[in-house]
């Protein structure tokens, strides 16, 4: 029975050993659930929002609510405040003559604040090194969309947007002790 046990053990490292020893590795993904399937279409659609003319009907209709919709945030009149004002010494002369006579109007000036992004992580290199926490390299793709639109009884009084179309970074963290690396830490803890 032991031997059998042995020879089950071998002949399944020697096949895992054969395969792509890459396709072991976890990828993942994180993307939000907004209508825009890409940072083309999101650019395009946030486009067709004319301040002064779209409504908050038309909003709704292109499902940017807050209520229906993830990852868009409702913001008050102090909210907007905080975020353009970031610091004491922000200048408001910089701020546009619309915006600051929202934020004068008080509860009838808010805001919707959409944050839409979608990144791909793939794991790469040695399965074993990864498993063994040697070396873990991780490629993340994708891109990331923002956008703040103030609205004032009912119509977009302005709108802002900023984003990066093309994420790409690499990350390789490296463990020379592997599975022992945060062995001593947590000894010290117990």
């Amino acid at each position: 029975m032991a031997s059998r046990t042995y020879h089950f053990v071998s002949a399944a490292l020697i096949a895992l050993s054969l395969c792509s020893c890459e396709s072991l590795l976890p990828n993942s993904k994180q993307s939000s659930d907004l209508p825009w399937a890409t940072y083309q279409v999101g650019e395009q659609e946030f486009a067709t929002i004319i301040p002064e003319k779209t409504t908050l009907a038309d909003l709704h209709r292109r499902s940017i609510n807050p209520k229906i919709s993830p990852n868009i945030t409702l913001l008050n009149h102090a909210d907007i405040n905080r975020r353009l004002f970031a610091s004491e010494s922000s200048n408001s002369s910089l701020i546009p003559p619309k915006v600051r006579a929202c934020l004068a109007a008080h509860t009838a000036c808010y805001a919707y604040e959409i944050e839409e992004k979608h990144l791909d992580k793939k794991r790469y290199g040695s399965f074993f090194k990864d498993f063994l926490n040697f070396e873990r390299k991780v490629e993340i793709t994708g891109w990331q969309f923002t956008a703040l639109i103030i609205i004032q009884n009912d119509v977009v009084m302005y709108t802002l947007w900023s984003g990066k179309s093309n994420i790409q970074q690499l990350e390789d963290e490296k463990n020379p002790l592997g599975p022992l690396q945060g062995l001593g830490s947590s000894l010290i803890r117990h």
